[in-house]
């Protein structure tokens, strides 16, 4: 089949342009939905009356080394990646089939373009040509399906299933749940993915989705070549990719080096104002200094690196007082959720949970932790800056309502649990576990604190009954929740299972008309709110520090390295 260009507009850009016209969709809501469409992103620029990004000024120098405070880890399958800094070691190497930039607007990558059906069911992704890998073979559709089929593989154990549950189908896993139920997953449905051409690929999903552009720059839908199990399933052992970089020195928990490759990038022509383009660094070096911002810093500020990957919100003062320093801050939909299985005593009563969330006053968190910065939590996991979100009514504490549903949960003598704590994110997860064990006392509630080293809690992330777990920035609250709460998905932590949730999550995913999606969005925040597997206390702004020297360099609210366009003033 051929693939050919609409000559129409889509009809739900139609329906867009009228929700604009009528007052009922911003201007950015409007340049983000018609990017997703289809409609270039200076088009849709344009079509909205907003100015389209703009290159960094100045006049870039060729050459020099970027030198980079930031973790130093694994990165054997980036399908299975768990970790940002992961991500931004690979992404110099392998790349996406598109990205979204700090605008929340999505682009092109390898994808030179895509087409939905005017249901939404049916995405066709055109891929550039001319795109070779690191090997020599020519990059096209049947690297694509590859990944898709790896990411659709239960066997993978690839977060991605989560993201693209309309390409799968349930089946029995010939397991048996803790009741002796069949315990049933997700897997790939025959007819999901198919190779057009060899530089088209169509997805047929079995419902309307809206999301699809901006879930394949989910950090973990890298493209690796199509050859990568034959080559041993570890990137760092076969690193060949399409991107500008090739992996030069590499050793865990030291050292990260990539040099600009000899071969001509494919990306070299791309007048975009984040990828692409004439690469100016000669290489980018990354240094492990530890999980310690004040250690970050103290490397910066003594010249070793010229940027750090993040600090916290206690080293603000000291990143302050650097001279030469360029502090860069992102308003995120990045947080950390104290969540609880709901299969696992005594989380397995919701009355518990939901008595726990009642002791919670989410409104001192942000001025106790983060000096004011950053949005107050609401115990779903949709952000402020999330465009779909719809505001309900703030949590309240009500501690005489906990105390009647612990019990009427057969608590009424009090409740002792313990909340495990790796301090993944920074000393901040320990400080918030404070304030809650304060807030849950007079409930007769004691929380005890199981502090461990950060490596301890992600080996049991997903496994322990009650855990803080730091999540990363996504641009939709639709996307974080179908990967960590939809029915069976592998990053579900919290065991979470409604069939009601999933059914208005489906719903929300497929609708461009902004309040008749926030409407939707309501029912899915509030199924999730009152179920009460979690209580979220905020949303993190981040910070991180460049010298001033560092010119192009972006924050990107999910922390993604994206340094094409960046160079070092002489």
């Amino acid at each position: 089949m051929a693939y050919i260009r609409r000559k129409a507009p889509h009809p739900k850009l139609v329906e867009a342009q009228g929700e604009l016209a009528a007052g009922k969709m911003s201007r950015r809501e409007f340049v983000r939905i018609a990017a997703l469409l289809g409609v270039s992103a200076s088009a849709a620029y344009g079509m909205a009356g907003l100015p389209a990004p703009a290159r960094a000024q100045g006049t870039p120098v060729k050459g020099g080394i970027l030198r980079v405070s930031m973790a130093v880890q694994e990165m054997s399958d980036p399908s299975t990646f768990d970790w940002v800094e992961k991500s931004n070691q690979a992404r110099h190497i392998i790349e996406y089939l598109t990205y979204t930039g700090p605008d929340n607007v999505t682009r092109p990558y390898l994808a030179e373009s895509w087409e939905p059906s005017d249901d939404l069911r049916s995405w066709t992704f055109k891929l550039r040509q001319g795109v070779k890998w690191h090997n020599g073979d020519d990059f096209g559709a049947d690297d694509v399906v590859f990944n898709f089929t790896r990411w659709l593989d239960p066997a993978t154990g690839s977060s991605n299933i989560g993201l693209f549950a309309g390409l799968t189908e349930e089946y029995d896993t010939g397991e048996k749940d803790a009741e002796g139920k069949p315990k049933m997953g997700q897997r790939m449905r025959s007819g999901a993915v198919e190779k057009v051409d060899d530089h088209t690929v169509r997805l047929n999903f079995s419902r309307p989705i809206l999301s699809v552009p901006e879930n394949l720059f989910n950090y973990p839908t890298a493209i690796v070549h199509r050859n990568f199990e034959k080559d041993g399933k570890d990137l760092s052992k076969a690193p060949i990719g399409t991107g500008p970089y090739e992996l030069v020195e590499f050793a865990v928990g030291e050292k990260y080096v990539v040099r600009r490759a000899a071969r001509p990038y494919w990306g070299e022509s791309l007048d975009d104002p984040h990828i692409g383009g004439p690469i100016y660094l000669d290489e980018i070096h990354y240094y492990d200094h530890g999980p310690a911002s004040t250690a970050q810093l103290a490397a910066f500020a003594s010249g070793q690196v010229d940027a750090i990957y993040e600090f916290d919100v206690a080293s603000y003062d000291m990143a302050a007082s650097i001279p030469n320093a360029e502090i860069y801050e992102s308003r995120t939909a990045q947080t950390s959720v104290i969540r609880m299985q709901m299969n696992q005593p005594p989380f397995n009563d919701k009355r518990v949970r939901q008595a726990i969330q009642a002791c919670c006053d989410v409104e001192v968190y942000r001025e106790l932790v983060y000096r004011g910065r950053g949005d107050v939590g609401e115990h779903h996991h949709v952000s402020p800056i999330h465009p779909e979100y719809f505001e309900l009514p703030k949590p309240v504490r009500d501690v005489e309502k906990a105390k009647a549903l612990l019990a009427e949960a057969g608590h009424a003598g009090g409740l002792t649990i313990t909340c495990d704590c790796g301090n993944t994110n920074g000393p901040w997860q320990q400080q918030v576990l404070e304030i809650l064990k304060e807030q849950l006392a007079p409930a007769g509630i004691t929380l005890n604190i199981n502090l461990m080293p950060a490596e301890q809690y992600w080996a049991i992330w997903d496994k322990t009954p009650f855990g803080i777990t730091a999540w990363t920035h996504r641009p939709l609250g639709t996307m974080v929740l179908s990967l960590g709460y939809r029915t069976g998905v592998p990053w579900n932590e919290s065991r979470y299972s409604n069939p009601e949730f999933d059914k208005a999550l489906d719903e929300a995913e497929a609708i461009v008309n902004v309040d008749e999606r926030r409407k939707v969005m309501e029912r899915v925040q509030r199924i999730l709110q009152e179920d009460a597997i979690m209580v979220q206390p905020l949303w993190q702004p981040k910070f991180f520090v460049a010298s001033k020297k560092v010119k192009g360099m972006l924050g990107h609210p999910t922390q993604y390295h994206l340094y094409h366009r960046v160079w070092l003033e002489a």
